[in-house]
């Protein structure tokens, strides 16, 4: 029987030559599209796929909350991410949220194939360079910090940015007031979510707010 794939992509572009590269492939059949991360979380649970293939940046519900979502869902369905970002926070959040890979686009014909296939039979895949920086991850020891810290696991900037959240700051306004772009707020917003096992802001701020923060 083929691997029965959704396609998860906001260009069409894209989607039309992943799909075309699949319908080449007797291993493969795209059985739906999706163009955002609601339709993918959509899709998955109507059609029930056993791989998604899922950028990660999209309008409205990210990659990350997608995949998050659909293994909540449909936990027998695997997600592989392919995507251009390659930023230790998007591979880190896309994989606490149970991704099983992480290929970026650009890869072989042969690469995207084989990781569709390994993620299908359960196995973990990366990209060369991806799988380089997670053995140095786990291989370096978490940096120390004060034991009265709230949240040690967060970076001191995260910290900043939960403490502006908490107290009920938009991402706009914190970006402003940290003189950062939305998009980078939003990026750490991401990770913040991730690391403190939440899916989203009310739950952070209640979080952060039994730990002291936004008082």
């Amino acid at each position: 029987m083929p691997i029965r794939v959704l396609l998860a992509d906001d260009h069409p572009v894209v989607r039309r030559g992943l799909a075309a590269l699949l319908g080449t492939l007797d291993e493969f059949e795209v059985v739906a599209e999706a163009e955002d991360g609601e339709g993918a979380v959509r899709e998955a649970q109507l059609c029930r796929p056993d791989v998604v293939l899922m950028d990660v940046r999209m309008p409205g519900m990210d990659g990350v909350e997608a995949t998050r979502r659909i293994r909540q869902a449909v936990p027998d369905v695997a997600v592989l991410v392919l995507t251009m970002y390659d930023d230790d926070a998007t591979v880190f959040t896309a994989m606490q949220a149970g991704a099983r890979g992480y290929l970026l686009k650009g890869a072989e014909q042969d690469e995207i194939a084989d990781g569709i296939k390994a993620v299908a039979r359960g196995q973990a895949i990366f990209g060369p360079g991806i799988a380089t920086r997670l053995l140095q991850h786990f291989a370096n020891p978490p940096v120390e910090v004060a034991a009265d810290e709230p949240f040690p696991e967060l970076t001191a900037r995260e910290r900043e940015i939960l403490g502006l959240l908490s107290q009920g700051r938009r991402t706009a306004q914190i970006a402003e007031t940290l003189h950062l772009s939305p998009k980078t707020v939003s990026n750490n917003l991401t990770t913040i979510f991730a690391k403190l096992e939440v899916t989203d802001r009310t739950a952070a701020v209640l979080r952060a707010r039994e730990r002291g923060l936004g008082a």
